[in-house]
C-alpha cells in the first residue's frame, strides 16, 4: 500500500526494492545525484564503441602468435569452427548486433521502463551487459563465435538499449529548467565509455595473456564483473520526482515558445504524427554520416596523409615500409581516440547550448556546419593540413554526439515529458538503421574507388560529397518540423490520472518542490561526481597521451 503526504512525499509500504515506488525522492534529496548515477551506467555500456580493441587478439585466439587461417571458410562455418581463427571482418559484425539490438530493445521495452522505473531497468541492463560479457567469455573459451555473438551482441545489446534510455525521462523531469544540459550530462557517458574501456581492456589483456591464451576471455569476465558492479550502483542511486514536482522557486516560463509544448502526447499516438518521423530522419541522417566516419577514422587518416604523419611527406601509403605502416597505425589510433573526446564533449556542449538557442536551431547548426566541413575535407587533405583535417572531423564528431544528447530534449519539447523515455526508445530505431547505412556507404564506396584505381589519398573525396547530400536531406527534414497538432494532445484529466496511477495514490497531484530544492554540489554529490569523474579523467588522459602524436 502506498500513500502520499500533504507535503507530496510518497511512502511505499509493501513495494519491492526495485519497484518504482521505492525510488520516489523525499524531502532533502539533491537532484544533482541523478546525473552521476546515469553516468555510472552509460560509461559502462559505452564500451560498445571500443570493442575493436579485441579484434586483433581474437583473430589469433588459436594461433596465438599469428592467425590460424582457413581461407575458404564461410561466415557460417566460422560460427561453429573450433580449429580456425576468426576473421576480423566477422568479428566486426558485433557492432551491427550492438546497435541493432540497442534500438530494437529500447523500442520494445521503452514503455515498460516508464512503468517499472529507472532502477529496475538499470539492474536488468546491468545483468544483461555484465552477464552478456561473461557468456561471451565462455564462447571465446570454447571458441564458438555464435556464443560470443549471443552473449555480448544479443544479450549485451538488450542491456545497451535498456541502459541507454533508463535515465532519459528521469533526468528531463528532474531538470525541466535545463532539459538539454541534463540529458547531455548523462548521454555524454556513452560517448566516453570507450575512452575508459579500451585502455582498461588493453591493460587487462596484457595482464591475463599467457603462452596458451591471448587473455581476452579472462578480460571479458573481469570487465563483466566490474561493469555489473558500477551499473548496479548507478541503478540504486536513481530517484524519480514526486508527481507534480518542480524545482524550488522555478515556474514554467510565461513567454510561450512555439516549439516547446506544454501538453503531452500519449506513447500510442506519438508515432502517428509527422513530427516523430521527421525527427527520426533527422537523427538517422545525422548519425549515418558520423558513424561512417567513426568506423573508418583510422584507415582514412593513414591513407590520406600516409608519410606526412611520420615526417616523410614524399611517401604515399603504398610506398611505406611495414615498420612505417605500423608507426602511422599507432598515430591513427590516437586520431580515433581524439574523435571520441570530441564525441563526449559535444554531447554536453551542444545539448546545453540547445537550452538557449532551441533544439531546432541546434540541429540547423549541425547540418549547415556539417555540410561545410564535409565539403571542405578534401581541400584540407589536398593542402596537407593535418590540423584543419583533424579539427574539422573533431567538430563533426562533436555534432554526432550532440545529436544523440539533444534529441531527448527535442522529443520532450514536441511530445511533453509524460512518455518521453518510451518515445525516445522507439526513436532509437533510427540509430539501428544508421548503424547499417553509414558504414555501408563509407566502406563500399571506398572499395569501389579502390577497384577503379583511385589513389588512396583521394579515396574518400566522393564519400564526403555523398555525406553532404545526406546532411542536406536532414536539413530539409528539420525545416519541416512544426508543433504537434493539438488533436494529439492528452487532456489535463488524462495526465493527472496517469501521474496518480504511477504513484499508486488517489491523492490529487499537487505542484511544488516538496522540500526538494534545486540542489547543488554538497559533500554527498561531490563524492559521487568524483566516483565517476576519476575514471573518466583517466580515460581522457590516456586519449590525449596517444592523440598528441598526430600533430
Amino acid at each position: 500500500m502506498t500513500t502520499m503526504s500533504s507535503a507530496g512525499t510518497v511512502s511505499a509500504a509493501g513495494a519491492g526494492i526495485l519497484d518504482r515506488e521505492r525510488t520516489i525522492a523525499t524531502a532533502g534529496f539533491n537532484r544533482w545525484l541523478v546525473p552521476p548515477a546515469a553516468l555510472c551506467i552509460h560509461l559502462c555500456i559505452g564500451m560498445a564503441y571500443g570493442f575493436s580493441v579485441f579484434w586483433l587478439p581474437l583473430s589469433r585466439a588459436i594461433g596465438l602468435n599469428a592467425p590460424k587461417d582457413c581461407p575458404d571458410i564461410s561466415l557460417l562455418g566460422e560460427l561453429f569452427t573450433t580449429t580456425c581463427d576468426w576473421k576480423v571482418a566477422s568479428l566486426g559484425w558485433m557492432f551491427t548486433l550492438f546497435f541493432v539490438l540497442l534500438g530494437v530493445s529500447a523500442a520494445i521495452w521503452g514503455g515498460w521502463l516508464e512503468r517499472a522505473g529507472p532502477r529496475k531497468a538499470g539492474v536488468v541492463a546491468a545483468l544483461c551487459w555484465g552477464g552478456g560479457l561473461i557468456v561471451a567469455a565462455f564462447g571465446i573459451y570454447m571458441h564458438q563465435l555464435w556464443i560470443m555473438w549471443l552473449g555480448a551482441g544479443v544479450i549485451g545489446g538488450v542491456g545497451l538499449g535498456l541502459g541507454y534510455i533508463s535515465p532519459v525521462s528521469t533526468l528531463i523531469k528532474w531538470f525541466p529548467d535545463r532539459r538539454g544540459m541534463a540529458t547531455g550530462m548523462a548521454i555524454m557517458g556513452f560517448g566516453g565509455g570507450a575512452m575508459i574501456g579500451a585502455p582498461l581492456a588493453n591493460l587487462l589483456i596484457n595482464y591475463f595473456k599467457t603462452p596458451t591464451s591471448v587473455g581476452v576471455w579472462e578480460t571479458f569476465v573481469a570487465m563483466g564483473v566490474i561493469y555489473f558492479v558500477f551499473m548496479v550502483i548507478g541503478a540504486f542511486a536513481y530517484r524519480v520526482t514526486p508527481p507534480g514536482w518542480q524545482p524550488d522557486g522555478w515556474t514554467p516560463p510565461s513567454e510561450k515558445k512555439s516549439m516547446i509544448s506544454e501538453h503531452h502526447v500519449h506513447l500510442d499516438n506519438a508515432h502517428k504524427t509527422p513530427q516523430f518521423w521527421l525527427i527520426w530522419w533527422v537523427l538517422c541522417l545525422n548519425v549515418s554520416a558520423g558513424i561512417g566516419v567513426i568506423g573508418m577514422a583510422s584507415p582514412m587518416l593513414q591513407e590520406i596523409f600516409a608519410g606526412k604523419l611520420i615526417g616523410h611527406p614524399e611517401l604515399a601509403f603504398g610506398q611505406l615500409s611495414v615498420e612505417q605502416k605500423t608507426a602511422i597505425a599507432g598515430i591513427a589510433a590516437g586520431f580515433a581516440g581524439l574523435l571520441s573526446l570530441f564525441n563526449i564533449g559535444g554531447r554536453f556542449f551542444w545539448a546545453s547550448l540547445s537550452d538557449y538557442i532551441g533544439r531546432k536551431n541546434t540541429y540547423y547548426t549541425f547540418f549547415v556546419l556539417g555540410i561545410a566541413l564535409y565539403a571542405l575535407a578534401p581541400t584540407f587533405a589536398a593542402i596537407g593540413s593535418k590540423l584543419l583535417f583533424v579539427l574539422g572531423f573533431g567538430i563533426i564528431l562533436s555534432m554526432y554526439g550532440g545529436g544523440f544528447s539533444t534529441v531527448p530534449a527535442y522529443l520532450a519539447d514536441m511530445f511533453g515529458t509524460q512518455f518521453v523515455g518510451a518515445i525516445h526508445g522507439r526513436l532509437l530505431t533510427a540509430w539501428s538503421t544508421a548503424g547499417i547505412i553509414g558504414p555501408v556507404v563509407v566502406n563500399y564506396i571506398r572499395e569501389f574507388q579502390l577497384r577503379a584505381g583511385v589513389p588512396r589519398d583521394h579515396l574518400y573525396n566522393t564519400t564526403m560529397y555523398i555525406l553532404c547530400a545526406m546532411l542536406i536531406a536532414g536539413l530539409i527534414c528539420n525545416y519541416l518540423i512544426k508543433p504537434v497538432d493539438p488533436k494529439w494532445h492528452m487532456s489535463g484529466e488524462e495526465v493527472a490520472k496517469l501521474q496518480a496511477a504511477s504513484a499508486k495514490s488517489d491523492a490529487a497531484v499537487q505542484r511544488g518542490s516538496f522540500g526538494i530544492g534545486k540542489g547543488g554540489l554538497d559533500a554527498k554529490a561531490a563524492l559521487f561526481w568524483l566516483f565517476v569523474g576519476i575514471p573518466l579523467a583517466w580515460g581522457v588522459w590516456k586519449t590525449l597521451e596517444s592523440a598528441i602524436k598526430i600533430l
